[in-house]
């Protein structure tokens, strides 16, 4: 028998766990529970190589199982309790012995007081090494409540090699008995009881979400003042889920189908808490609704009959109908033709969006057929959305304009080619001291900008040539940032000058996740098909130039043509810049601004008179840069429209900060 000790709790963890499976337990950490008639039991290792005991107890039954022991206010543990029904047999224990004579008689009247008995019970998971423990005991015959047998129980605490979902056998020590397999609990099934808070490996960062209509987004809370944890955004429970490094989200992109995943980085355990928080919130489905959009198309059947395929695609799953029309008559419906949206399978593309595609058979697509679309909870239908079957005539006009435009495009270029090459010559002596480019950090906010713009200003009021990537948003987002940085670098070899990087903590860490991923330029390639991350315009033109000091630091010439610039704002120390910036000059905005101008002056006719050009650039596909695709710069046009606001906007450039 045993003394209680420190009083446990521990949960039966079974397949269907409920509240009955609650107990209330005197067991302590590694426990041996003897029943009637068995005393002064003690539980030890025992390797399963020297395993010797007598013949004179059988295992008859095993019983393995596991729970959760939670002794007082710690944190609960795994625990394996091995139940055990035993016959004894003294007769055979005394025949093992061999003695005889007086000692004999002796031996057998200590066996009749004081008879001692042992069984070994191993358990091994999968792919570990079995585990041994020998109970030892005293046996009294006379008070056992049934004769020659008896109980006991075994609780193993944090068993080695065992964790959730795995399977552990559990075998009596002689190899022709008895053994049993029992499989724990998954670490869900054990997360859904009232006890999570005290398992360890339940614990998940906690989230919540403030819906911030003045600011028009959504605020992250953690609740917590250490490092934040990792999240991930997706589209329904079972999408996508895509890296989210802010603690904001625009209101725009939030949809009632949003779900929100939190989990520790920096922790081995792997479990995650799934969070759908907008799911009633009503007044967000109008973001779904504005971002559904539906395409046509042609089709040919098996015996040759065309039929009208459509796509719709949208943030969320939604149900309603499809049907289609013809445009004549204010798009009057085809009877019997009405499909489901909720019907089929749904897929994400690599956009995010949720696709659903169907199929309207035997259409005359000579009369032009449309699609509507009625969305469940919307006030009006969608559509019509039509097939425009064009024929050569029309497409014949269209090439005949647009080669008459070019014509007359280049009949103006072509007389007003003096005049331009006057205004060119003379915005090369504008900047006497040199062209400068200020490149804006990839982490851009109003405080940031206004530095930027400040510096920007002031070069340009010393008799700098500068181009600021702020001043220039049209021109980014007519030729793309890429081709928008090269023409930059174009004008630095006929005027000298240098390449100006802003520098903030979070542009070294770009720095830092560039110089990483950039040692595996095929991996990040396919990387960030989902849900797009928003980030600063200036992204792309501030990774380009890393590429260029890169290249630039192979040819020994980094310092002669790029300048670091960091504000009084932020604390960045020398020691503190990434390998790829350390050598680089670096000056100190607006305290060292002389230091700066002087740099930039020695540096600009140095470079002038030196007549040496750009290297380490190439605009192919050898270098990992290439000409956008179509779609790219049609997604780059939209990425720009989101920053730069109207027209009018962005054809300015200040000279001055407001």
């Amino acid at each position: 028998m045993f003394v209680p000790g420190w009083i446990m709790w521990c949960v039966l963890l079974t397949p269907h766990m409920s509240a009955r499976g609650l107990e209330i337990s005197g067991y302590d950490s590694h426990e041996v529970i003897c029943s009637q008639g068995l005393s002064d039991c003690t539980m030890k290792d025992e390797l399963l190589l020297i395993v010797t005991e007598s013949n004179a107890v059988d295992v008859r039954n095993l019983t393995p199982s596991f729970k959760l022991c939670c002794k007082e206010t710690a944190p609960c543990t795994l625990c394996l309790v091995i139940d055990a029904e035993i016959t004894i047999n003294p007769d055979k224990d005394m025949e093992k012995e061999g003695h005889s004579g007086h000692d004999e008689e002796d031996y057998s009247e200590e066996m009749e007081r004081n008879p001692k008995a042992s069984v070994t019970v191993c358990y091994s998971a999968v792919s570990s090494m079995p585990m041994c423990k020998k109970v030892e005991f005293t046996v009294n015959h006379t008070a056992l409540a049934q004769p020659n047998q008896a109980k006991f129980s075994m609780v193993i605490t944090e068993p080695p090699g065992v964790s959730y979902s795995s399977h552990v056998m559990v075998y009596f020590s002689k190899p022709s008995h008895l053994s049993r397999e029992v499989v724990v609990p998954s670490l869900d099934e054990v997360c859904s009881l009232e006890l999570k808070e005290r398992v360890e490996e339940c614990r998940v960062p906690r989230l919540s979400s403030v819906i911030n209509t003045e600011m028009n987004q959504v605020e992250l809370q953690f609740g917590r003042n250490e490092s934040l944890p990792s999240v991930c955004i997706q589209y329904e429970q079972n999408g996508r889920c895509q890296k989210w490094s802010r603690t904001t989200i625009p209101l725009d992109s939030v949809t009632p189908c949003m779900c929100l995943k939190v989990w520790d980085e920096d922790d081995q355990r792997s479990r995650r808490s799934l969070s759908c928080p907008f799911t009633n919130t009503d007044f967000l489905q109008r973001h779904v609704w504005q971002n559904v959009s539906v395409s046509v198309n042609q089709g040919q059947m098996i015996n040759h009959h065309t039929m009208l395929l459509w796509n719709l695609s949208a943030p969320c799953r939604l149900e309603g109908e499809v049907w289609p029309c013809f445009k004549e008559s204010s798009c009057r419906e085809m009877k019997g033709f009405r499909q489901q949206l909720a019907n089929g399978t749904w897929r994400q593309n690599s956009k995010g969006l949720w696709e659903k595609m169907g199929v309207f058979e035997d259409i005359n697509l000579q009369l032009s057929p449309c699609v509507m679309v009625k969305v469940k909870g919307m006030g009006h239908e969608l559509g019509p959305f039509c097939f425009k079957n064009t024929d050569r005539h029309r497409w014949s006009l269209l090439v005949v304009g647009v080669m008459l435009l070019v014509c007359l495009t280049m009949l103006v270029v072509y007389l007003l080619h003096d005049f331009v090459k006057k205004c060119v010559g003379h915005c090369r002596y504008v900047g006497r001291e040199g062209h400068v480019v200020l490149l804006s950090p990839p982490d851009m906010d109003d405080g940031v900008s206004e530095s930027v713009c400040r510096l920007g200003s002031q070069l340009r009021t010393q008799g700098f040539s500068v181009s600021v990537d702020q001043w220039s948003r049209k021109e980014q987002c007519n030729l793309g940032p890429l081709p928008w940085l090269h023409s930059q670098l174009l004008e630095l070899n006929s005027q000298g000058g240098r390449v100006v990087l802003a520098l903030t903590p979070k542009a070294l860490k770009k720095v830092e996740e560039w110089t990483r991923l950039s040692k595996d330029v095929i991996k990040t390639k396919g990387e960030d098909k989902g849900l797009p991350q928003i980030c600063s315009p200036y992204s792309d033109v501030f990774t380009a130039s890393l590429c260029l000091i890169e290249a630039n630091k192979r040819l020994g010439r980094a310092n002669e043509r790029f300048l670091l610039v960091k504000f009084d704002s932020h604390h960045i120390s020398d020691e503190s810049l990434p390998e790829l910036f350390q050598g680089l000059p670096l000056f100190k905005f607006p305290s060292k601004t002389q230091a700066l101008l002087s740099a930039l002056t020695v540096g600009g006719t140095e470079r002038a008179s030196g007549k040496r050009t750009w290297t380490g650039w190439k605009w192919s596909g050898s270098d990992g840069w290439r000409a956008r695709t179509k779609e790219e710069q049609n997604q780059q046009k939209d990425s720009c429209s989101k920053y730069v606001g109207d027209e009018k906007n962005l054809e300015t450039k200040p000279l001055k900060c407001p």
